[in-house]
């Protein structure tokens, strides 16, 4: 049974966030103020709530603007594949309203159940649509809310809504405890790495910097081709390949968006050349992601969007420098320092060259790196359990949009 079509504007109301500069964060725990979710909290496993920024309560300018349980979070100004993203907000035990790179998404009430609504809007399809609905400009897309409006969602009753929502639960809940898992793994694997690392000043370690642990060549840290030195017109269908944002973005090194360049235009930009080993760091767009290049890579180079790093192995592994980036809270200390907690932080390579790291004993790096080598079976093994459950709920969610659920 297919349902009549009725378009997205119809039963939604689209929030726009609020804006502030970085100098009017106040503490969470601020009287009169509102906590903002930003980009970061915006996430495909749910509202991540772990890092919170607030601002008073006056820049909140309509009661509207307020998260209600029941909203959904869509990332409508990010990188050009991320730029859809949403979360639904369940009950929440504080004030909080959205940031100005996220919008808020509101199912009318008799009209459309808004987890019906939550699960068409992530579902493959509609995400893809989505994309599209961006107008890109140099750094980030751009959701064109206009376009988005239009956009057709299947209608039934509401009856028919919410026992379709019910069951898609139920599935999702399975999905769920397979990432809980892996979230677990990964706390464990960051309480190890804390364990070895996290006190440098009781273990008597001098800091270097990022840049002295990069081989000492010309190049060794460095970003990608700029303006005219790489068309979009310019990428191919095949040939040498292009790494981006998306290949790092969830702090793992993964093919996702393919881009190429062909071997002509390669000569001409070799010197971008990403290595095995290299650790590859975001810098626009979604910020602070970071990933290691894995021994396989084919010939590549790396686009303007990322940090890429040659380190000098000698002194400093990949695995320990990428450990050190996302987990040591004197590196987040420092990052947070220098890029003056902005929303959409303007990360750049000056301030990762400058970044104070500990001079550790090769022969210690290697012991977490062999840790780490055991630790990416079983991530992988858990990895492949999400992959089956992911592709068992899409097919059931495909169902259930085309009526024969």
């Amino acid at each position: 049974m297919s349902w009549p079509l009725e378009k997205l504007g119809n039963v939604i109301d689209f929030i726009r966030g609020i804006t502030f500069k970085p100098t009017d964060v106040v503490d969470i725990d601020t009287e009169d103020s509102v906590v903002v979710m930003r980009t970061k909290n915006v996430q495909v496993a749910g509202l991540d709530c772990d890092d919170l920024i607030a601002v008073p309560r006056s820049f909140m300018k309509r009661d509207e603007q307020r998260l209600r349980n029941g909203d959904m979070l869509i990332s409508s100004a990010n990188s050009w594949e991320l730029v859809g993203k949403t979360s639904y907000v369940h009950e929440l035990e504080y004030e909080a309203t959205a940031g100005g790179f996220i919008s808020i998404i509101r199912a009318r009430q008799g009209k459309i159940d808004s987890k019906y609504l939550y699960y068409w809007l992530t579902s493959p399809s509609i995400q893809h649509k989505i994309r599209y609905c961006g107008r890109q400009t140099t750094n980030i897309s751009n959701l064109d809310v206009e376009r988005f409006k239009e956009l057709e969602i299947p209608l039934p009753p509401l009856d028919e809504q919410e026992r379709i929502a019910a069951i898609l639960d139920k599935a999702d809940a399975i999905r769920l405890k397979r990432k809980q898992a892996i979230i677990l793994a990964d706390d464990f694997l960051r309480s190890v790495f804390l364990d070895m690392f996290g006190d440098i000043e009781g273990n008597g370690w001098s800091l270097t910097t990022v840049e002295k642990l990069a081989q000492d060549k010309k190049g060794s840290m460095r970003t990608g081709p700029f303006g005219s030195q790489l068309l979009h017109s310019e990428f191919t269908k095949s040939g040498i390949a292009v790494l981006g944002i998306d290949n790092a973005v969830s702090n793992k090194f993964e093919w996702s968006k393919s881009r190429f360049i062909s071997e002509d235009k390669y000569k001409k930009l070799h010197r971008y050349t990403v290595y095995p080993g290299d650790v590859i760091i975001t810098i626009m767009g979604t910020c602070g992601r970071c990933a290691v290049v894995p021994d396989d890579i084919p010939t590549a180079i790396n686009t303007k969007h990322l940090c890429c790093i040659t380190l000098d192995q000698e002194k400093c592994l990949p695995s320990f420098l990428h450990a050190y980036f996302l987990y040591h809270p004197e590196a987040k200390r420092y990052l947070r320092q220098n890029t003056k907690g902005a929303i959409m932080a303007g990360l750049n390579m000056g301030i990762i060259k400058g970044m104070p790291v500990p001079e550790v004993a090769i022969e210690l790096q290697e012991k977490y790196d062999e840790f780490l080598r055991q630790y990416d079976k079983t991530s992988a093994h858990l990895g492949k359990g999400l992959v089956k459950t992911e592709e068992n709920f899409h097919s059931l969610s495909q169902k259930a949009f085309s009526g024969q659920l």
